[in-house]
């Protein structure tokens, strides 16, 4: 199959998140009230530092701007891979700069495994 074709098929979020987990990325990092970064079911609290971002794919609905989403891959310096889900503009899930602050100082090393 040629890849163009593939890369057509991969334009909504559950499309991409499917083979995320069928890679054996199904486990998130999230962002809790005490604006701590863990990764599901794992109390380790982590900084910017501590991941790297290894793909970012945006999603944007085609009539509704409620529909825009963004989803980050990320691993941890122990080799721990996860995503980050978010709707972006004005409904973003962690309102507030601590959130947005937090992605900007995470380094980015996109990744040539993601790109489907």
């Amino acid at each position: 199959m040629d890849s163009s074709e593939y890369m057509d098929r991969m334009t909504t979020l559950s499309q991409v998140m499917k083979t995320l987990s069928e890679r054996g990325i199904h486990r998130e990092f999230r962002m809790n009230e005490k604006c701590e970064m863990k990764l599901d079911n794992s109390e380790k609290n982590y900084a910017p530092a501590d991941l790297t971002i290894l793909k970012t794919y945006r999603f944007e609905g085609d009539s509704n701007p409620d529909d825009n989403a963004v989803l980050y891959v990320l691993k941890d310096n122990a080799g721990n891979r996860g995503m980050i889900i978010d709707s972006y503009g004005a409904d973003s899930n962690y309102p507030g700069e601590d959130f947005d602050k937090f992605l900007r100082d995470i380094p980015v090393h996109e990744s040539e495994e993601f790109n489907f």
